[in-house]
Order: structure tokens, then C-alpha cells, then sequence
């Protein structure tokens, strides 16, 4: 995977994630912080699992040298910073998800392909950035794939997040902005 395959993955992250934050912006608060005994109970929770996924890995990988009273450390400031009760509404977590995306954009632009072949303290061993920021991208998929449920749950329309959308989207996108010969 190249940093070109790798900004595209995040720009698609980006995308997806703006569109269920903009579909979930039709939901009362009491909607948005429904307890549908999901894997998170609501969900607020499950987009603040989402965001503070996005953070701590970040915030991981901006560390040269990790070791486990740094680890310690960012556990402890996610899950202070991360506390659903912070998120009564969409609002608070579209503004907090600013502050992550901006993070996220600003690392991306420094990603080179030799960094993505950087060696990450990981569990016991260590594995190469780019496949945690494979793993990052995947969690946000799978947990966008429970909020779409909850949306369903709540009678509310989920957002369509797949791949190929945002493709299609882009290419149209693209040949727009292109002047033609």
C-alpha cells in the first residue's frame, strides 16, 4: 500500500464518517442517546467509540518512541476526553470529530512510504504502520456498520458509506472539476 492508496483510504474515512454524522443530525437527543443494547449502548456511543478509535491511534503514531507509560498515558487521556456523557448531541461530537479530522488530515500529509514501513510498538511485538492504519480505517467501517443498525433501530434513514459510493462520487467529482479539452 502506497501513501497514495493510504490518503485515499482516510479521505474515504473522512467522507464516510461525515455522512453518518449528517444522517444522525436528524435525530432528537433522546434518539441519540437511546440505549439499544448494542455493542455500545447508543448511538452517541457507538460514534464516540468511533472518534476516540481515530484519536488514540493517531496520537500513537505520532509518538517516536512509544513505551508502555506513554500507552498508559493516552488510555488515560482517551477515556477522560472520550466519556460519552461529554456528547449530549450531535453537535458536541460533530465538533470534537472536527479537532480529530483536522489531526488526522495533518498526519496524512506527512505520510511518506517509507514511514508506512515504519515498525509500531505493537502488543508484544511490533507490526508496520500501514497496516495499523489499514486496521484504524477498518474499526471505523465495521462501527459505522452498527451505527447504520441503530439508525434502522430508531426508524431514521442510515447513511450509505460504501466504498464504491465514494468512488463513483469522487470520479464524478474529479471529471467535473476537470476543464474540458
Amino acid at each position: 500500500m502506497t501513501t497514495d492508496d493510504i490518503q485515499l483510504l482516510y479521505e474515504y474515512d473522512r467522507w464516510a464518517n461525515h455522512r453518518v454524522i449528517q444522517a444522525a443530525s436528524v435525530l432528537t437527543p433522546d434518539q441519540f442517546t437511546r440505549d439499544l443494547g448494542g455493542s455500545f449502548a447508543s448511538l452517541r456511543d457507538t460514534l464516540v467509540h468511533i472518534l476516540a478509535g481515530e484519536w488514540i491511534w493517531l496520537s500513537f503514531w505520532s509518538i517516536p518512541e512509544l513505551n508502555t507509560a506513554v500507552e498508559n498515558e493516552l488510555r488515560a487521556q482517551r477515556n477522560a476526553l472520550f466519556q460519552p456523557s461529554l456528547f449530549p448531541d450531535i453537535a458536541a461530537v460533530q465538533s470534537k470529530w472536527a479537532e480529530v479530522e483536522a489531526m488526522q488530515t495533518a498526519f496524512i500529509g506527512r505520510i511518506t512510504d517509507d514511514l508506512l514501513g515504519r515498525q509500531i510498538p505493537f502488543r508484544s511485538g511490533h507490526v508496520l504502520l500501514v497496516h495499523l492504519m489499514q486496521h484504524m480505517a477498518n474499526h471505523s467501517t465495521y462501527h459505522r456498520g452498527q451505527a447504520s443498525l441503530m439508525m434502522r433501530q430508531l426508524d431514521a434513514q442510515p447513511a450509505t458509506t460504501d466504498f464504491a459510493l465514494f468512488l463513483g462520487e469522487k470520479l464524478a467529482q474529479d471529471a467535473a472539476a476537470t476543464p474540458a479539452s
